[in-house]
């Protein structure tokens, strides 16, 4: 079972644990976060700082955990503007190849068009990520144009929202 939730304060503990036992992980797919997002007082700034963007509304996370509470992913929609927003999402290496993404993404995409009244997302993956590719598809996002993820080849694509 997926469960999402709108990123809090008390969050940030267990978050910094989630992000430290997976930097490995994702560092295998995705630019790294630096040393410096990893220290309490790193991460403490950056965890107030998102908050206070979601507060503004300019940005959306949330959480994604398990049915014992962990934290198992993350799944957030930044940039948001004109009815639009970019989609982001991570999901740790225990969760991996369960579905634990596509059912995350399915949830706050539903989530953006209901409760944020967005009407479409954006979401942008590297070519050799297909897993990544593969969530995007399955929730019904289309490929529209190639581009590059962090210095490597990818492609954008869009979602239209029902609203």
């Amino acid at each position: 079972m997926v469960n999402l939730e709108r990123l809090r304060a008390d969050h940030a503990e267990a978050l910094l644990a989630f992000e430290r036992e997976n930097r490995a992980y994702f560092a295998r797919s995705v630019p790294d976060r630096g040393d410096a997002y990893f220290t309490r007082s790193g991460f403490a700034a950056r965890h107030r700082a998102l908050l206070d963007e979601q507060h503004a509304r300019v940005c959306h996370f949330h959480v994604v955990v398990d049915d014992d509470g962990r934290i198992v992913g993350r799944v957030n929609l930044v940039d948001v503007e004109a009815g639009s927003a970019e989609l982001g999402y991570r999901v740790g290496e225990s969760a991996a190849g369960r579905g634990v993404a596509t059912a995350a993404v399915a949830q706050v995409c539903r989530t953006a068009a209901v409760e944020y009244g967005l009407a479409s997302l954006t979401a942008v993956t590297t070519h050799d990520n297909p897993a990544s590719q593969a969530v995007l598809a399955r929730n019904g996002f289309t490929r529209v144009e190639d581009t590059v993820v962090g210095g490597r080849p990818g492609a954008r694509y869009v979602l239209r929202l029902n609203t």
